[in-house]
């Protein structure tokens, strides 16, 4: 009996040992992450940067050629990583708007937590998802894995501002890198604020670095270096304009260094070697599940991204996938893939130019030079294209060009990759059920009670397939597709009715004019979102008649007293695009409250912005 005690007690230490083996042998991790920076960096092979730090990583670790944000912005692109899903099937792909977590799913840091790890985040998140709970173990300026419990092992994330867009127009600034010998992309003109507003930016990306080298060293000096795996990354391509929000690889492309000590060499993919490249394709939505794998824990089937380290790798993918949807005050519906070589661009709403003045992209100095040259015509082809609407269909090929400025959709010659390209954004859309299909609004109104996630799952509740369809009729421009849309009009479902009234209005005068009756019903239709459409297409392109109406029923919209606030939103946005022809409405407008209710905070903003530049307009 005794014996048999023994064993039991020696194989129960023994468990106990290979446990505490176990948690001995879990490493740390360390994410320093920064602001607003494409891959322009020397361990990128950009001779003009100064990133010692970042390189000197990079000569040990491993380097992602192809690494998308997924969001063109902050607030998106922190949702993907944070939930490990797409921010279009989750409802969170607004710019800072704030929708519920999807029901019964956990953040990454809470699965970590559960697993022992201490999990700090310094200080940023700025997700457009309510939290589920207790997230971090601590997320604020004083947030440091230093403050775990003796031998418990830590994920922590450190974020640096100093390369954020509000720092390339900081004056007095003093200047490091040469504006002389900086490259000005194809789609900038070359004035003096051009080149030194990107040479600013190369010097913000050194100061970032820096950053990143006090965290490096902050680890060495606690002896940690070889227990620790660290990624280095930005959080979406460069701060400067037509790149931030803009869902094309300048907005999406971003640095991503891993390095993973030898004492956990069984994490590392097959690729992996000091100072080596990967061609794999990753992007934002594969960190969470690759956290997870990394220490241990198989992703849960819903994320939607891919792990591409750790000991539940998955197969590389053939494509990446990016978003754009509303960006601070402006309205868009913008999808892209990558293959690594090719990026197709997807414009759900090609009569939006692409800029859409935003406030705060207006305080870069490149931004107003640039709009004020177009206005003085002083541009070429390439730069004009900023500021005129989209083609539906983009089509780029960054081997020949990098700036992504021809637009091969139309070419027959690459008629093959465009289809390739549209079906795989088309099988995504499906795959993921894009509920940012429908507007802001909707998603909210459809949702109360659950989340956007949850409702799209549910086919009564969005129908994917029945939207998607005149989505993309409503977008591709054709003439005859008319009839359809006008059928469309009159849907049992809202999103098909607002698409088909978006349709009638991007053809402008003659689809008005045949639809006219069908517009004017819409007028009266139970959605607000799908109101708001149709007085802008009878305000734009209707007959005089119309005009009177459809002022009065935009600027009632426009009333936060007694509207949602995306409601407010896509008025205001309506009432801009009439230019002169809301010129009647000024006295009414100067009346407009500028605060009303809303779903988050950080929507206070939006409305006042949009009141403050119409009250300004001179037409």
């Amino acid at each position: 009996m005794k014996h048999w005690l023994f064993i039991h007690v020696a194989l129960a230490l023994g468990a106990a040992a290979l446990a505490r083996a176990a948690d001995a042998a879990r490493p740390n991790i360390l994410w320093i992450t920064s602001e607003d920076h494409g891959p322009h960096m020397g361990c990128y092979g950009d001779s003009y940067a100064t990133t010692p730090n970042v390189d000197a990583l990079a000569a040990k670790g491993i380097r992602y050629l192809h690494c998308w944000s997924n969001a063109p912005v902050c607030a998106p692109a922190r949702t993907t990583i944070i939930s490990g899903m797409y921010p279009p099937a989750t409802g969170g792909e607004h710019m800072r708007s704030m929708v519920p977590f999807p029901q019964g799913k956990k953040m990454y840091p809470q699965f970590l937590r559960e697993a022992g790890y201490y999990c700090t985040n310094n200080a940023k998140e700025d997700y457009n998802l309510a939290k589920p709970g207790q997230v971090w173990d601590d997320s604020s300026g004083k947030a440091h894995w230093k403050n775990r419990a003796d031998g418990q092992p830590f994920f922590a994330v450190f974020n640096s501002l100093k390369s954020h867009e509000s720092q390339i127009r900081t004056r007095p600034h003093m200047q490091v890198h040469d504006p002389a010998k900086v490259r000005v992309p194809a789609y900038h003109p070359d004035t003096p604020e051009v080149r030194q507003d990107w040479a600013q930016y190369y010097d913000i990306i050194s100061e970032a670095d820096a950053d990143a080298g006090l965290r490096l060293q902050e680890l060495a000096d606690a002896g940690l270096t070889e227990d620790t795996i660290v990624f280095y990354y930005a959080d979406h391509g460069s701060g400067m304009p037509r790149s931030k929000r803009w869902p094309y690889n300048s907005g999406l492309q971003v640095p991503l260094v891993v390095f993973i000590p030898d004492k956990f060499k069984e994490l590392r993919p097959p690729e992996y070697k000091a100072g080596g490249a990967s061609d794999r394709l990753v992007s934002f939505v594969d960190f969470a599940p690759t956290l997870l794998s990394l220490v241990g824990i198989e992703p849960p089937e819903w994320m939607q991204g891919h792990a591409f380290l750790g000991r539940h790798i998955a197969p590389p993918q053939p494509f990446l996938f990016g978003f754009r949807g509303r960006m601070d005050e402006r309205y868009d519906c913008v999808r892209s893939v990558t293959d690594g070589r090719f990026v197709y661009v997807r414009n759900f709403r090609p009569d939006k130019i692409y800029g859409q003045h935003l406030n705060y992209m207006w305080q870069t100095p490149t931004t107003r030079v640039w709009e004020q040259m177009f206005k003085d015509g002083k541009l070429n082809k390439v730069q004009s294209a900023f500021w005129k609407s989209k083609p539906p269909e983009e089509l780029y090929d960054l081997q020949s060009d990098p700036d992504e400025v021809t637009n091969l959709a139309p070419v027959s010659e690459h008629r093959a990759t465009l289809e390739k390209m549209r079906s795989a954004l088309r099988g995504h859309e499906r795959e993921i059920r894009d509920v940012g299909l429908l507007p802001e609004g909707e998603i909210h109104r459809r949702s109360a009670g659950s989340t956007p996630y949850d409702i799209s799952r549910d086919e009564a509740k969005f129908p994917f397939d029945r939207i998607y369809a005149p989505a993309e009729l409503a977008s591709n421009g054709a003439p005859d597709a008319v009839p359809a849309l006008v059928k469309a009009s009159a849907d049992a479902d809202s999103g098909v009715r607002y698409w088909a009234v978006l349709g009638l209005h991007m053809r402008g005068s003659s689809a008005v004019a045949a639809a006219h009756d069908a517009l004017a019903k819409a007028l009266d239709d139970m959605s607000p979102d799908v109101r708001v459409a149709a007085a802008e297409a009878l305000g734009r392109f209707g007959p005089e008649a119309d005009l009177e109406r459809a002022r009065q029923l935009l600027v009632q919209h426009a009333d936060w007293s007694k509207n949602d606030v995306f409601t407010v939103m896509a008025a205001l946005n309506a009432i801009d695009a009439l230019g002169g022809k809301a010129a009647p409405l000024a006295a009414a407008i100067r009346e407009l409250p500028d605060k009303g209710p809303a779903p988050d905070p950080r929507f206070k903003e939006y409305v006042p912005r949009l009141l403050e530049e119409l009250r300004a307009r001179k037409d």
